[in-house]
């Protein structure tokens, strides 16, 4: 596979290792080519779901926001170091409440994308066992190549 096989490559970005080792393959199928990055974080609203008395989600959400901000600012210093052409988006509002892979694929085949980059065990700890890992859902509902980086498998 050359470089020249990707054109417009998603990564999905998260602030954990394993998605910094996903961004790192993402600008390796990027460098040299004529290749642009879009780095994708989706902000989790599944914690919205939960309907409860005196309740205010503002600041959960604004703290998720702020989280997806720090990890797109630092993929776009990777991205700029790189000097790989790129886009950095934050979803807030998710395609479907708690269902972030398919904001992932929504956002790729809107932006056109050729592949999307995205590491396995990421933020999602225990989540993961009770309700499915992202990776796999993405690839489940993936309409292009999902390229998957694994990381280190979390302890506890």
């Amino acid at each position: 596979m050359t470089n020249a096989a990707y054109k417009k490559i998603v990564v999905a970005v998260d602030g954990s290792a394993t998605s910094d080792l996903a961004l790192t393959e993402a600008i390796r199928l990027a460098v040299g080519g004529e290749a642009q990055v879009l780095a994708l974080y989706v902000v989790d609203n599944s914690q919205m779901l939960f309907d409860a008395a005196y309740y205010d989600p503002t600041p959960i959400q604004q703290a998720l926001t702020e989280s997806g901000e720090r990890a797109l600012a630092a993929a776009a210093r990777r991205l700029e170091a790189e000097k790989v052409k790129y886009e950095a988006r934050l979803v807030n509002e998710p395609t479907t409440v708690g269902d972030i892979a398919a904001s992932i694929n929504e956002a790729a085949a809107a932006w056109g994308a050729d592949v999307i980059v995205i590491g396995t065990h990421g933020r999602r700890g225990v989540r993961r066992l009770v309700l499915g890992s992202v990776a796999e859902s993405v690839i489940r509902q993936a309409s292009v190549p999902v390229l998957l980086v694994r990381g280190q498998a979390a302890e506890g």
